[in-house]
């Protein structure tokens, strides 16, 4: 067997079980006490483009437009708050794909992570991982805060395949010597471009395209933990966020936010 040199991951639903765009925002939303209606509205309208059959990169840009005006030092801090949260759910890493990356690391490959989610939460997941390199999409941001633009197109799709080429390229390794995994149809330009690829989870049309490119299988994440959210009634100027304070916030509740749909 083929030494692998290179070893790309996609992230949301393929190492981790959750969506960490939807999960980082309603964390993002609730410690700074907006009103919690602004963010499931946010939420429903992603919802709906995906429904009408928009494509995946058009919602990821959505998403990213969303952002607009907020500030990038504290979304940065108010990710490390949420990354603890999904850390204490003990469910937050898809077992078998994170042994995946061990193994390949542990044999010397160069590990990528490749996800249309943002540096913000991606950097604890990659630092954490101890992956060697991360390709995402990089929103804009201007003194201090996020335009609502992107630098770069969505890392989504042919994206995340013409990254990985010029990684492979710049490291001088032949494809054949490089694996993927994804979880997703998008994920197939990523997939091919590898020397093999291994699909996680997955819907019938991926899983059969596996089959049919003699790719290996693995089983879909199970159900992301609920994620115990700050307290979300308190207004947010009676009580403003910062990263030195950040455990001080109550957690009330619980809930699932995903939108797997635009990474």
């Amino acid at each position: 067997m083929r030494r692998v040199k290179v070893a790309f991951f996609d992230v949301d639903h393929t190492l981790t079980t959750s969506g960490s765009m939807s999960r980082l925002l309603a964390y993002y939303h609730a410690a700074l006490g907006h009103p919690r209606r602004e963010f499931d509205d946010r939420m429903c309208e992603l919802k709906a483009m995906t429904a009408v059959g928009c494509p995946r990169e058009a919602v990821n840009r959505a998403y990213y437009a969303g952002l607009e005006g907020l500030d990038a030092e504290v979304m940065a801090a108010m990710a490390g708050a949420w990354f603890d949260a999904e850390r204490a759910t003990g469910g937050f890493y898809h077992e078998p794909a994170v042994a995946e990356l061990r193994r390949h690391r542990e044999h010397g490959a160069h590990v990528v992570l490749v996800s249309g989610s943002f540096p913000a939460p991606l950097r604890l997941i990659a630092a954490d991982l101890g992956a060697d390199e991360l390709l995402c999409t990089v929103p804009r941001v201007e003194r201090g805060r996020y335009t609502g633009e992107l630098d770069g197109p969505p890392m989504i799709g042919t994206a995340k395949a013409d990254a990985a080429l010029k990684v492979l390229l710049q490291r001088g390794v032949p494809a054949r010597d490089s694996i993927a995994y994804g979880d997703h149809v998008s994920d197939l330009p990523l997939l091919r471009a590898a020397g093999s690829g291994v699909v996680v989870g997955g819907n019938h049309r991926l899983r059969t395209l596996a089959s049919a490119e003699g790719w290996t299988l693995l089983p879909g994440t199970p159900p992301a933990p609920d994620l115990r959210l700050p307290a979300w009634s308190a207004p947010a100027r009676s009580a403003p966020w910062t990263a030195r304070g950040r455990t001080a916030q109550p957690f009330v509740t619980s809930s699932r936010y995903d939108m797997s749909e635009s990474a």
